[in-house]
């Protein structure tokens, strides 16, 4: 059978949404339209692929595989889409990834105004797909946080930060000043391992209504902060490492640009010293330092202050200023 690329695209709608009626609004078409087209769509492969409820819609073992298989597809095609228009239009365009509670702006901003001719966007990562757009083209580099998949990536580290628990105020712990990883044993933990979620937002809002904790970085604990959660430092869990990401194959374009205004934006915010008016070598080549990933609040030794006063965020250059560049085994 050929696959009808618009319901693939409705069924993610719905998959993504969980409701008929939201993923009709988003594809703003009508719901009973939207369900003769999925119910075809199950039709056409022979399987069920979705339990609806009054309520709500939930994935079966099918739809779920389904879903990530039209992901991919409907991507690969918007991307290549996208690239032939840029082509004849000669366009040039960066795509940049983050992770949530990261910011670019200052590297964006320093590498516009020297390339004025370079279009660039920006793509909000969710915690379980972090490295897929590096990997299906919808972005030329990412600013991510471990764990991700690395084969077939370029890494270079360039910070840490704090993790603190969030918890709803209602809870037990909420009055302490700290935690540490014992006092959060038997908790049931949101993460994307127990309970994917689409948004930081659907996150703090089931943490909120008691249905679980998360660990955080503490700039996406400052981020989102509200009167029905508390974030507590965990003094003994490890950081979290921030790693700019480049496919192995994709240091073309500019990329390498990018990376070196990216390097000397981070050092100049933070303080590093020799860094002013010095343009950084190629860091995918090994030959330089960190990138930025946040620089709001930077302030001495390369730090961030985040919530609660933590540092949010160091600077980790190695000795002479060199950067570590990890190559994921394909």
């Amino acid at each position: 059978m050929d696959l009808d690329l618009r319901k693939l695209r409705y069924f993610v709608a719905v998959a993504e949404h969980r409701h008929f009626g939201r993923a009709a609004q988003a594809l703003f078409i009508a719901q009973p339209v939207l369900s003769r087209q999925i119910r075809a769509f199950e039709q056409e492969l022979g399987c069920r692929l979705l339990t609806r409820t009054t309520r709500s819609v939930e994935l079966t073992s099918a739809g779920q595989q389904m879903y990530d298989e039209a992901r991919r597809i409907t991507t690969v095609v918007d991307t290549a889409l996208r690239r032939v228009h840029e082509a004849e239009r000669g366009e040039r365009r960066l795509v940049i990834a983050f992770s949530p509670g990261l910011h670019v702006s200052d590297a964006i901003r320093a590498f516009t105004a020297s390339h004025p001719t370079v279009g660039v966007d920006v793509l909000p990562l969710r915690w379980w797909e972090q490295d897929a757009p590096l990997r299906d083209g919808r972005a030329h580099l990412g600013f991510l946080r471990r764990p991700f998949d690395d084969s077939g990536l370029r890494t270079i580290p360039i910070g840490h930060e704090s993790k603190v628990a969030c918890l709803p105020a209602t809870h037990p712990l909420a009055g302490r000043e700290s935690l540490t990883s014992a006092d959060l044993d038997g908790e049931p933990v949101l993460d994307a391992r127990t309970r994917r979620t689409s948004s930081l937002e659907e996150k703090f809002e089931l943490i909120a209504s008691g249905q679980g904790i998360a660990m955080v970085p503490v700039s996406v604990a400052g981020s989102y902060s509200r009167p029905d959660l508390v974030h507590l430092p965990v003094t003994d869990a490890q950081p979290v490492e921030t790693c700019l990401a480049v496919p192995v194959n994709g240091c073309a374009g500019p990329v390498p640009d990018f990376l070196e205004i990216a390097t000397a934006t981070l050092r100049r915010n933070s303080g590093v010293p020799g860094s002013d008016g010095a343009r950084a070598s190629n860091p995918v080549a090994g030959e330089d330092g960190g990138v930025v990933a946040d620089t709001e609040g930077a302030g001495e030794a390369g730090r961030s202050t985040g919530a609660l006063g933590q540092p949010a965020f160091r600077y980790t250059p190695s000795a002479g200023q060199g950067t570590e560049v990890s190559t994921g085994a394909s």
